[in-house]
């Protein structure tokens, strides 16, 4: 009995959502076919409720009909800039950098073409992460830095044409942030090169930080690595360069322990096992290398 009762449950519940589908679908043919009767000054007010509601999806299409019906009409410019924010609040970027890119080739001397400037800078800082880097979706600096970087240099640009724009304290707070998940990813790289022994690799690594990235906060954090490489790599003289400037400019940094002396001297062993890491073939309880990253801390 029950069996039959679950089917027509079923039946009705599938009934109930192609009848929703059919009248959904019937009622945006029915919108669509409105808004193709409506004045420009309509069909721009349309535009407006719809970004007030946040359907932006709606909003982007009837901002392309608007176009496509009125070209030179006297909503033209304004929908052409609206249309990237509606891209970009319906999470459509690419579109957005492509509209952007666009307002800014045919319209260059418009007192609002710095909107278009920072929404494509915009755009490229919220591109979304390629399918390995959902991952690590916790943490941005471990993701693909393309689109972060790209979006520096769009910002960059941005604030050098125009540093007077409402738009360009907001830009110059992003550039910080993105100048902060840069340094840190190339902080993340250079401690898998630790791990890997490749302190060539990692130095590189943590040079870039220190030179392309002051006073993020990645910046001590490379210093002890470099302490640690140089150390591992027999240059006694970099390791104790290093360190001091560490010592002078970060002397709460966790590499040093209470005493304040450097955790992780020339005798630190990355090579010893325990017993249970021999019997195991190095399967449990492996060696591990420190972690230069003081967020874990």
């Amino acid at each position: 009995m029950s069996k039959w009762i679950n089917y027509g449950l079923s039946m009705l519940l599938a009934t109930m959502l192609m009848s929703c589908s059919l009248f959904g679908d019937k009622d945006k043919d029915e919108e669509r076919e409105n808004s193709k009767t409506l004045t420009e000054k309509q069909l721009y007010e349309r535009v407006q409720s719809l970004l007030d509601k946040e359907s932006f999806d709606l909003a982007v299409k009837n901002l392309q009909l608007l176009e496509s019906r009125f070209p030179f009409g006297t909503y033209a410019e304004q929908s052409q800039l609206e249309i990237i924010y509606a891209y970009y609040r319906n999470n459509e970027e690419d579109s957005a950098i492509a509209s952007a890119e666009r307002f800014i080739r045919l319209h260059a001397n418009h007192p609002e073409v710095d909107y278009a400037w920072y929404m494509r800078g915009l755009a490229n800082y919220s591109l979304k992460p390629g399918l390995l880097s959902r991952f690590y979706q916790s943490d941005k600096a471990q993701r693909d830095v393309a689109s972060a970087e790209r979006s520096f240099r769009e910002f960059e640009r941005f604030i050098q044409r125009y540093p007077d724009s409402l738009y360009a304290a907001d830009a110059r707070a992003r550039m910080l942030y993105i100048k902060y998940v840069l340094a840190r990813h190339e902080l993340i790289v250079a401690n898998y090169y630790v791990k890997r022994k490749a302190y060539t690799a990692a130095v590189n690594r943590a040079k870039t930080v220190i030179e392309n990235f002051q006073g993020s906060e990645a910046t001590a954090d490379a210093l002890a690595l470099l302490v640690f490489c140089y150390q591992q790599m027999e240059l006694p003289t970099l390791a104790q360069t290093n360190l001091l400037i560490l010592k002078n400019n970060f002397p709460n940094h966790s590499s040093f322990d209470e005493n304040g002396y450097y955790r992780y001297g020339a005798n630190y062993e990355l090579d010893k096992r325990s017993r249970v890491n021999r019997l195991s073939f190095g399967l449990l309880d492996a060696p591990r290398a420190p972690v230069f990253d003081s967020r874990e801390r």
